[in-house]
């Protein structure tokens, strides 16, 4: 399943989608399979799921169903039943293997209020030229100082910040639009991360909170650093991934 997380739906955490697509599963009837044990839980596998605060149009999940039905029904019944914000694009019965495994690299989209693009370019090729660019982080073992620098595939800045990243709020000038490709990797490089390895090397420091939001998130192209549909195997049936 592709789904959205828009609006102000962006500021939900995972648990609360998790407790809302449950909910959901239930209202719209779909037959969703259990697991065994003394405390079953339905099938429902999450594959990188965007972070909280996050606006995000390529978000994925796998359930298992105790019947066959048709991927479309499932889809509308589902989106009928989430909350508007929760918004399911596309359901397809897989052709196999695993989702997460197809979840190389994202597209992330930026949005900087308040940052001329002079001043936002000028951040992105310092950190750009950098070899190593380590940023900190709290994460629940402590702090973890990581490389935000190797992750990174791609970083420019674009003229058209498109409807996602505007959302419902204006634009406030001036406003730069940064675009990164970002590899999965471990520990995750996340979009703020980058933005800590900016002002680590430029001291880049929007004055309005940053509007982050996923584009795209599937396999990595490493020749030309695109990033592909995961979805293309199951609507070729072939499994394979291009």
């Amino acid at each position: 399943m592709h789904y959205a997380k828009r609006g102000r739906l962006r500021f939900t955490s995972h648990r609360d989608f998790q407790r809302a697509f449950e909910r959901a599963l239930r209202r719209a009837a779909v037959p969703i399979a259990y697991s065994a044990g003394f405390s079953p839980h339905p099938k429902v596998s999450y594959a990188n799921a965007a972070a909280t605060g996050v606006a995000s149009e390529a978000e994925y999940l796998e359930l298992g169903l105790a019947q066959r039905r048709d991927p479309k029904e499932i889809a509308a019944a589902l989106d009928e039943a989430l909350p508007e914000g929760f918004d399911v694009i596309e359901v397809l019965e897989t052709a196999g293997g695993s989702l997460a495994d197809r979840l190389a690299a994202s597209i992330w989209q930026i949005r900087l209020d308040g940052v001329t693009p002079q001043v936002a370019a000028e951040a992105v090729g310092a950190f750009l030229a950098a070899e190593v660019v380590e940023v900190e982080r709290m994460t629940k073992n402590g702090l973890r100082k990581f490389d935000a620098r190797q992750a990174v595939i791609r970083a420019e800045l674009v003229d058209d910040p498109g409807p996602f990243a505007r959302g419902s709020d204006p634009v406030l000038p001036p406003c730069a639009i940064l675009q990164l490709v970002v590899r999965h990797v471990t520990p995750a490089v996340r979009p703020d991360d980058v933005l800590s390895g900016l002002r680590l090397v430029a001291d880049l420091m929007p004055p309005h909170p940053p509007r982050v939001t996923r584009l795209a998130q599937g396999p990595l192209d490493a020749s030309s650093g695109e990033v592909h549909d995961p979805l293309a195997p199951d609507r070729s049936g072939d499994g394979s991934v291009a």
